[in-house]
């Protein structure tokens, strides 16, 4: 059995954090549910459950987060559009292969993919061209790369999804937004993935596959709560200073995840 009172804790920031940056607050929930979790998992399957697990929580912190950036007229749904359909089978291929894939070289992945992004955020390195004028297969190709690690260290996508956005020349605001909508697919795609992937898995004991219901229950309580407040604060803050703080928080959470 997890403790409660960390996990609606975990809940509040994560959820909060979902609505500031437009992530789905798996960053913050999987490096967290690692050390949550580590008494009550089997360390085989604590990484995929800690993944499975946060996955599931951004489906539900997701539709409020959207809700909120919504009411902002922020979202462009026609990126949305471009990117879902690979999204969605990315993100299920990306899951079912985790079966396969080891703790360490697991944890090591989410933390390299997690410096990586950071410089780009951080050093503001964009393309000479607007995100309007990309090919078809660009759209296709880049949808697929996202479900797909996505699915493999529990995030909905912003991570990825706004520093694309913003490195072709789409406003931190609106590319925070949108990406908080792209998170949904890959969530739902991503859970069901972990479900099947860890259905007859005897190490998984969450619950639901590799999905921890206890600890799923406890986070989405207080998440759905705070994403609204996260995104509210998000249209009110200066878009570069909101850009450093996402590369900065971006880095520390990798550091986090090697430490572990």
């Amino acid at each position: 059995m997890a403790e409660i009172a960390p996990l609606l804790l975990l809940g509040i920031f994560s959820g909060f954090i979902a609505g500031l940056l437009g992530v789905g607050g798996g960053l913050i929930m999987v490096p967290a549910l690692l050390y949550l979790l580590a008494g009550s998992v089997d360390q085989s399957a604590l990484m995929h459950t800690a993944v499975g697990t946060a996955l599931a929580a951004i489906v539900f912190t997701s539709i409020s987060s959207v809700r909120a950036h919504h009411t902002h007229g922020a979202i462009y749904w026609q990126y949305v559009r471009r990117l879902t359909p690979m999204i969605l089978l990315g993100a299920f291929s990306g899951a079912m292969l985790t079966k396969a894939m080891s703790f360490d070289f697991m944890r090591l992945f989410f933390a390299l993919f997690e410096f990586g992004v950071a410089i780009v955020m951080y050093f503001g390195i964009s393309s000479a061209s607007h995100v309007d004028h990309l090919k078809k297969w660009i759209w296709h190709l880049t949808g697929y790369i996202i479900g797909f690690i996505s699915a493999i260290v529990g995030i909905g996508g912003g991570t990825m999804t706004t520093p694309f956005l913003t490195y072709n020349n789409v406003g931190i605001k609106n590319a925070i937004a949108t990406s908080a909508a792209v998170g949904m697919p890959i969530a739902i795609a991503g859970a069901l993935g972990f479900v099947v992937a860890g259905w007859n898995v005897e190490s998984a004991s969450g619950g639901l596959g590799f999905i921890h219901t206890q600890a799923l229950m406890s986070i989405v309580v207080m998440s759905v709560l705070f994403a609204p407040i996260g995104a509210r604060v998000a249209h009110n803050v200066d878009g570069k200073k909101l850009k450093k703080f996402f590369a900065i928080f971006l880095a520390f959470l990798g550091l986090s995840v090697i430490a572990f």
